[in-house]
C-alpha cells in the first residue's frame, strides 16, 4: 500500500545529453511512501538487475515501514499511539531520523517541527483526510497544543524515545530524503560507483555516466506544473550532481482551496496556519539527502527573508524562486552560486 503523501516534486531529471550505451547503464523503478523511485546505474558484474532492483524496493520498504504515517502498524504510528509516560524501543533507521529531526527543530527555534503531526492532519493534509476547508482558530489552537518538539526525550544508549502524551511525529519531510541516502548506501555495498537514485523528485548521485557527462537534472518553474508554459520554458535551472543530494520543497502542488484562497501544505508549526509568503520553492543542495530534504521545508516556513538569511549564516546551498510582481525571481545564497562554479 502506499504510505507518505506526495509532496512538490520539482526536480526534473534531464535525459537530453550525449547518448548512453543502453547495454551499460541500467534503469529501474518502483514505488514507495505514496510516490515513485528510479535509478540508473551501472551494474557492478556479480548483480542481475533483478536482484538490484529487490534489494531496492528492500531498503525503501524498511523505511516506509518504520516511519509512515498511513501505515497503521508503522513504528512511527505505534510510536504515536504509546501510553502516556512511557518510553519506546525505536529501530535504529527511525531514530537515526528522528534525532536529525528533533536537531533540525532546535536548531530552527521551531521553523521545523517533526511533532507537527496534529497541524497537518487538521488541516487536510495526513492521514486523517479531513474535508478540505480551514479549520476553526478553536481547533487550530487545541491542536497547537499538542505539537512541540521539546517534548520529546531521546535515549541515545537504548536507542529509545520518550512518549509524553499526545504527541504525534510525523516524518514525511525527511523520510523520502533517508529513503534515497539508504538505496545510495546499498549500491556502495554491492560495488555499483555510477548512480543517480530519486525518490518522489529528491536526488542523489555518484560518479559520473558512461559517457563521461555529469548527472544534470533541472529545477522546474512553478508555474510548468500548471501547463503555462512551454516545454522550453519548465526549467529555471540546471545542476550537476556528484557525490551531492538535492531536495526541492515547493508550495504549489499540494495545496487545497477554499473560497479563493489557496492554503499550502507547509505548516508553520509555531503559527499552526499554512504559511502565507511569496516563496513558491526552495532547493537545496546537500551532501546527503536527509540533510537536504527537511531544510526545504524549513526553510519555506522561515519566507524569502529570513530563510535566505538563515542560508548564508549556516553555509547551505539554497536557491529560492520567488513570487514578486513581474513574475517568478531567483535567489541562491553564496553556497549555492560557488556550486554552480564547480
Amino acid at each position: 500500500m502506499m504510505s507518505l503523501p506526495r509532496l512538490a516534486v520539482c526536480l526534473i531529471l534531464l535525459a537530453v545529453s550525449a547518448p548512453l550505451a543502453a547495454t551499460q547503464l541500467q534503469r529501474m523503478d518502483g514505488q514507495t511512501m505514496g510516490t515513485t523511485w528510479s535509478v540508473q546505474l551501472v551494474l557492478p558484474s556479480a548483480q542481475s538487475t533483478e536482484q538490484v532492483r529487490r534489494g531496492i524496493q528492500a531498503e525503501l520498504d524498511r523505511v516506509d515501514g518504520q516511519m509512515s504515517t498511513y501505515r497503521p502498524q508503522s513504528e512511527l504510528s505505534r510510536f504515536n499511539r504509546a501510553p502516556p509516560g512511557s518510553w519506546q524501543a525505536l529501530p535504529p533507521e527511525f531514530f537515526e531520523v528522528l534525532q536529525h529531526a528533533l536537531q533540525l527543530a532546535k536548531d530552527s527555534d521551531g521553523a521545523y517541527d517533526p511533532t507537527v503531526g496534529p497541524l497537518v492532519n487538521l488541516w487536510g493534509f495526513g492521514p486523517d483526510q479531513r474535508p478540505r476547508q480551514p479549520p476553526t482558530v478553536a481547533a487550530i489552537e487545541q491542536a497547537k497544543a499538542r505539537v512541540g518538539w521539546w517534548k520529546l526525550r531521546l535515549d541515545p544508549v537504548g536507542h529509545r524515545a520518550w512518549q509524553p502524551g499526545g504527541v504525534c511525529v510525523d516524518l514525511s519531510a525527511v523520510a523520502k530524503g533517508y529513503g534515497v541516502d539508504q538505496v545510495g548506501r546499498y549500491l556502495q555495498r554491492i560495488g555499483a560507483t555510477t548512480w543517480l537514485v530519486e525518490v518522489g523528485g529528491e536526488l542523489k548521485a555518484r560518479g559520473r555516466k558512461p559517457d563521461g557527462m555529469p548527472w544534470r537534472v533541472g529545477i522546474e518553474r512553478p508555474d510548468a506544473a500548471a501547463g503555462a508554459v512551454s516545454a522550453a520554458d519548465e526549467l529555471v535551472r540546471t545542476i550537476e550532481l556528484d557525490d551531492r543530494a538535492v531536495a526541492t520543497s515547493g508550495d504549489y502542488r499540494h495545496v487545497f482551496e477554499d473560497n479563493g484562497r489557496f492554503y499550502s501544505h507547509h505548516i508553520d508549526p509555531r503559527s499552526g496556519w499554512p504559511v502565507p509568503h511569496e516563496v513558491a520553492s526552495v532547493s537545496v543542495l546537500a551532501n546527503e539527502c536527509m540533510q537536504a530534504d527537511p531544510l526545504g521545508t524549513m526553510l519555506s516556513v522561515l519566507g524569502a527573508e529570513h530563510g535566505m538569511a538563515y542560508a548564508r549564516e549556516h553555509g547551505l546551498a539554497v536557491l529560492m524562486i520567488v513570487r514578486t510582481a513581474q513574475g517568478f525571481e531567483q535567489r541562491m545564497s553564496p553556497a549555492f552560486a560557488a556550486e554552480l562554479r564547480r
